[in-house]
């Protein structure tokens, strides 16, 4: 998921190098919503799984 996220940050400023600010702009929202959702799962799964 970390993978999706650095991608759409790449196309993110790709696209805002090339002055497609709407196209940057949805992809910077895509990989900072994904980003978060990685740091939710990162520490639900270091809770969880410590408790093993």
């Amino acid at each position: 998921m970390l993978s999706w996220t650095l991608l759409f940050l790449v196309v993110a400023i790709v696209a805002a190098a090339l002055g497609f600010s709407g196209i940057a702009g949805t992809a910077a929202w895509i990989a900072q919503v994904l980003f978060v959702l990685f740091i939710i799962l990162f520490l639900a799964s270091l809770i969880f799984g410590s408790k093993r």
